[in-house]
């Protein structure tokens, strides 16, 4: 199942704290941490997309250092974490590269803190993992949050991390490893010698 699995994180469309669509700045953290997570648990790409040049030049610049100038030779295991990641500037580009390399369409599942209908439980999308042929993307969402039109294109949305909590507000970087665990982990368990 690992070698169909698929991370987005989205700049834009994101709500606005006054529920606007608006585009929210990348950060260097962001494109490094959540490398990490996705190639210790060997998910296939890791996409940041913005529709901002600016932003986009911001993980340009980030991948660039760390592939091929002295980023390299300095952490050889943050360069192989980052040989993952691209950047786009449209979730419909994420969507497109993958069909191109995978063949299928990706069944596309939205994260989210904010409670809502027919929230899939984490047990339940693990199961769907375990058993799809088609490549996942999982969309994880900036500032306040993925708005409804990201929604409308999503087979399936993700319970909120901490359902019940009265404060739920984890940084996008624990959300994805969480996420990631609590849906592979178990296979990865199984791999013990």
């Amino acid at each position: 199942m690992l070698n169909k699995i698929y991370v987005a994180l989205i700049h834009y469309p994101v709500l606005g704290r006054d529920g606007k669509i608006v585009s929210s700045a990348v950060t260097n953290m962001d494109v490094h941490d959540i490398s990490r997570t996705c190639r210790t648990y060997r998910v296939k790409g890791y996409y940041v997309v913005s529709n901002l040049p600016a932003q986009q030049e911001i993980v340009y610049n980030v991948l660039k250092y760390w592939r091929e100038e002295y980023g390299r030779e300095y952490n050889p295991s943050r360069t192989e974490a980052l040989t993952i990641v691209k950047k786009a500037s449209y979730l419909d580009d994420v969507i497109e590269e993958i069909i191109e390399k995978e063949g299928l369409k990706p069944l596309i599942v939205f994260t989210s803190a904010k409670q809502g209908k027919d929230r899939l439980s984490y047990e339940a999308m693990s199961e769907i993992v375990k058993n799809i042929e088609r490549p996942i993307l999982f969309l994880f969402g900036t500032s306040w949050g993925l708005p409804n039109e990201i929604l409308a294109k999503c087979d399936y949305a993700l319970e909120p991390i901490r359902y019940y909590s009265e404060f739920n507000h984890l940084s996008v970087r624990a959300a994805v490893a969480i996420t990631l665990d609590r849906i592979i982990k178990e296979e990865i368990d199984t791999r013990r010698d």
